[in-house]
Formats: structure tokens, sequence, C-alpha cells
């Protein structure tokens, strides 16, 4: 049973089914008037009625939001279903002929309801993919700020500290000359004092012998000699030696404060300089493997260096313009090495043109809207025929032979590896889970991925099919997503969009990883890095894309984006 209006939330990842009793096809129109989400078929049948032929029946994504049925508290017979101009209150019918309302102008409650989920759809989307991704691009940045203050900050202690380690270490060093200066003074003036000293010891003990010499003439018997003693010179008494007392040395305290030591160990300033606000994007830009032969090596040591000087550019730039003749739409893309590519559109023309316009082969095929064709290594182009279930080679000279039979498998997607040649599938079968079959050069099945890691399947319908510059297979399935698994097929991750609904269509990578892919239901091409991380809405109308339906990349890392309803196919150049 189909969701009704008020059961889709707005961020809702799904996808509707027809609302028609026992129809279970997906719903890609819309009846107005009975709000009732219609297939195709149902569409034609819906307008074939008499009673139903003057429905308004429309797209999907133009339908009106059904009023959610709310009853009048004054009139509680009565459904809210005007809206009064004048008081911008809604209201019954019998409110409005109140004497209140008398004169006044109403408009369908409905009709503005619809304008308003519109408008808060727009504004979610907006929100979504430009508004939050941005906020968190800044939040990551804020965050790398905080890192490198912190080691910054860290580098200045490291250098205060080392300054003041080198400070202590001069001190040291005057501290020790100093010290030996004091014990130099010292030791000459202890040397002096030592000296006087030893004078006065001498002279002490001259005093002790002349006292002595004295007392021996005081004997009666020597009354001579005492007379002849003093008469001599040696009984004199020498003066006492002179002395001097030291000057000593004064220390004078050095005459230093706070703020010379710290001009001593250097000055942390902040610039006087008005910060750098953040740089902020643009709405307009928000965008198995085998041991390889030499000659794979060689070109992956040259897109190693491309990668080296590559990165994304601030801005889109159209470059250049085709026109396709013999296809009504653009909806794959196939580009091969000698200036030419293959183009098909959604009523199974497959054509073959140069770049200069010229249509050089055209084949009708089984095919509609999916990714089915793809240039091998060898130059071939191969294409698959999901109706008598093989794929097809078309040689350089339009020679078309049977290249692989799928058995009970439809193919309905294709992608020859650049890595290693081997061939992609995107397959169906009725009342199984789709899957994703891998085969070699010469067409033999070597490894089939259907489920994930706990066993659920991993594809609704694998409408186009590529890998990455890791081995990742990357599926746009129209109803699941973007699904990528890994080269041995286990399941990486999903992208389901920026919270809005998500309906994937054309899908490529680039020589950077990033995964490329066409959204459907706002027109847009999101840009993805190659972990499934939303970078930015790449492409949008205002870089004159609508209908986007296909996009690839060229060995000159443009873009080339494929539009329904035209035959015309731009370049962009997205990477700088």
């Amino acid at each position: 049973m189909a969701l009704s209006e008020s059961q889709i939330p707005p961020d809702a990842q799904h996808y509707l089914v027809c609302g028609t009793e026992d129809c279970k096809k997906n719903c890609q129109f819309y009846c107005n008037d009975c709000h009732q989400p219609m297939c195709e078929q149902c569409r034609d049948e819906h307008q074939k009625n008499k009673k139903t032929m003057n429905h308004e029946l429309v797209p999907y994504k133009q339908r009106k939001r059904q009023l959610p049925m709310q009853k009048c508290k004054i009139h509680p017979t009565k459904d809210i279903d005007l809206l009064c101009e004048e008081c911008q209150i809604p209201l019954c019918s019998k409110c409005a002929t109140t004497k209140e309302h008398r004169g006044h102008v109403f408009t369908d409650l409905e009709m503005v309801f619809t304008e308003k989920c519109s408008s808060c759809n727009a504004e979610i989307t907006k929100i979504r993919s430009y508004f939050e991704p941005t906020s968190q691009d800044l939040k990551q940045e804020i965050a790398r700020d905080v890192t490198e203050i912190k080691k910054i900050m860290e580098g200045i202690r490291k250098s205060v500290k080392a300054e003041s380690e080198a400070l202590k270490n001069l001190v040291d060093t005057v501290t020790s000359d100093k010290m030996e200066q004091v014990d130099k003074i010292e030791q000459s003036l202890l040397e002096t004092l030592n000296g006087q000293n030893q004078e006065i010891y001498d002279y002490i003990n001259y005093l002790t012998d002349l006292v002595r010499t004295f007392y021996g003439y005081l004997s009666p018997s020597n009354i001579e000699q005492l007379t002849f003693a003093f008469k001599s010179e040696n009984l004199i008494i020498r003066p006492i030696p002179e002395t001097s007392k030291p000057v000593p040395p004064i220390f004078t305290a050095g005459q230093y404060s706070k703020e010379n030591v710290a001009k001593l160990l250097g000055r942390i300033t902040v610039p006087n300089i008005k910060p750098e606000n953040r740089k902020i994007k643009s709405m307009e830009t928000v965008p198995i493997q085998l041991k390889p032969t030499g000659k794979q090596r060689k070109q992956e040591i040259e897109k190693s260096d491309v990668k080296q000087t590559l990165s994304l550019s601030s801005s889109v730039t159209k470059v250049r313009e085709y026109t396709v003749p013999g296809v009504d739409d653009v909806y794959h893309i196939s580009l091969g090495k000698s200036g030419r590519l293959w183009v098909s559109d959604g009523d199974g023309n497959l054509v073959q043109t140069d770049l200069q316009g010229n249509r050089l082969q055209k084949i009708q095929t089984s095919g509609q809207d999916e990714g089915y064709h793809t240039y091998t290594q060898d130059g071939d182009l191969i294409y698959t025929d999901e109706h008598n279930k093989v794929i097809n080679r078309i040689t350089p000279d339009s020679t078309i032979t049977e290249f692989i039979k799928t058995g009970v498998w439809g193919p309905i997607s294709v992608h020859c590896s650049h890595i290693n040649g081997d061939i992609l599938v995107g397959m169906l079968k009725k009342k199984n889970p789709s899957k994703v079959t891998r085969y070699n050069k010469t067409g033999t099945e070597i490894q089939n991925i259907q489920r994930g890691n706990k066993g659920q399947p991993l594809y609704s319908y694998p409408q186009f099919i590529t890998e990455n510059i890791n081995g990742d297979v990357c599926v746009s399935d129209h109803y699941s997503g973007v699904v990528v698994v890994d080269k041995s097929g286990q399941h990486r991750f999903s992208y389901t969009g920026q919270g809005s609904w998500f309906r994937p269509y054309g899908i490529c990578t680039d020589v950077l990883g990033h995964i490329l892919v066409c959204d459907t239901y706002i027109d847009t091409v999101h840009l993805l890095d190659q972990d499934g991380r939303f970078l930015s809405l790449l492409l949008t109308q205002q870089q004159g894309i609508k209908y986007s339906r296909s996009v690839c990349v060229d060995d000159e890392n443009n873009l080339w984006v494929g539009q329904l309803d035209n035959n015309t196919v731009k370049v962009y150049k997205y990477l700088q």
C-alpha cells in the first residue's frame, strides 16, 4: 500500500510505489485531485476514465501537498479549508460567511499549504546540502586550528624555558667569576695581615729578650756592667712596628627588576592584526586489483604525479559544449581514446560521434535510461542487451559480435575496469535480489556481488556502475542510493543524499578518487570523497544544468554532463 503524504518524513530515504490497489510499480506521477501517487500505466488509465479524465496529473515532484484534515472548532462538522487573506487565519467555509469576514478575500488553504511545504522543503534542502556540511567543515577547521594553536603555544613554552635556562647558566657564570674575585681579594688582605702579625710576633720576642737582659743587669755585683750597659745603644728600646687596618671590599647589590629580567627572557606579543574570516564555499559549487603490467604501472605513476598537482577548484567553469545528432536525450556517455564518444538516450538509440558533432554510427538497442555501454582497454565498445541476455562487442571497424552470454540474468549496466580490464555488469532477475557480476577480459565469470556482510541484498536496480581508483565498485541504484563495495565484494558504505529524497542516476569517479553522481530529485551533481563523505553540490541549475542524467571524466580531468530533454553534452572544468 502506498504511503500517504502525512506518513512521509521530509528526509525519508525510500521510494514510493503506485497508490493504485494491487499495483506495486514505482511511482512517477501524482493526481492532485485524488491525492494519489501513480505509475505511468495507472496514470494513462486514470486519464482515460471518464470520471477522472479532467483530473490534474503532474510529475510527482510537482504535486500539491494534501491538506491535513482538521475540523473547525466553531463548526465541528466542517473542515478547515480556507485562508482569510485579511486576517491571515485558517477557517471553514461557514466561518467565511460570518460578518467578521464579510468582504474579505479567501484563498484555497490547500494551495497555500502546498506552497509553504515546497518552501520548507527547499529550505531543508539548502540546510542539508549547504549549511550543515559547510558548518561541519568549519567545525573541522576550528578543530584543526585548536590543534595548531596548542602546538604553537607549546613551542612558545619551550622557547621561554630555553631562554630561562640560558639566563640561569649566564647567572651561574657571572656568580662564579665574582666568587673568584672575592677569593683573590680575601687572599691579598689576609697575606697583608699575616705579614703584620709576623712583625708584631717578632717584636714581642725582641721585647722578651730585652727584658731578660735588663733582669741580668739588676745584680749588685755587676754594677760596672750595668753602668756600661746604659751607655750601649743595644739597650735602647726600638719603637713598636707600624701596622695598618685593612680596608675590606664592599658589595653593592645589582640594580635590576622583574621588568629587566622579563626583557632578558624575550617578549610574548599578539600581533595587532585583524583576524581573517574563514572562507566559506559558495552554494554554487556545492560538489580486485591484479599486479599491474609495465604499461599499467607507467600509467599509475603518471596518474600519481597528476594527483599531487590537482585539487578542487574554487569554482566550476564550462569549457565546451557538444550537440549529438541522432539522440533525444543523453542518458549515458562513453569516451574513447580516439576523440570519439558513444551516447545513448532513453529510446534505445546508441550513437557514435566525433568531437565536431559528426555522426559516425547509429545502433538500435534494447537499452533505455541505464549505463549500458562502456569502452574496453582494447578500444572496443561493449553494450548490454537485457532482452536477449547478452553483452555485445563493437570493434573499431564497426563489426558487432556476441561477447558474453549472461544466462537467466538480464544485464542492464556495464563498466570496464581501468585497473585490470575486468568487466563489471549490473544484473536483474525476477524474484531475486539484483547483483553485480565481474568477468575477466575474456568474458569468464570470476565474481558475484549480491549481498552485504549480514546477508542483506545490496542492490534493487543497479542502473549505473563504475570503479574507483582504489578498486571500489560504485553502483548508482535508483532506489538504494550509491552503493559501494571493495574489490573483494565487501560492503563499504551507502550514500543516500543529504536529508532530502535522493534519486541517483549517472555516476563516475576521477583521478583523485572523488565520486560524482547525478541527483534527479533536486537536479544537481553531488561530489563525494572515496569514503562516501559529502563534499559539495558540484553542479546546480545555476551552472546551466537542467535534468542532469549522465556524468563522466575525460583524460584531461574535465567533467562531461548529459541531460534529459536535449541532445547537448556540456563539459566543465572543476579541478585545478
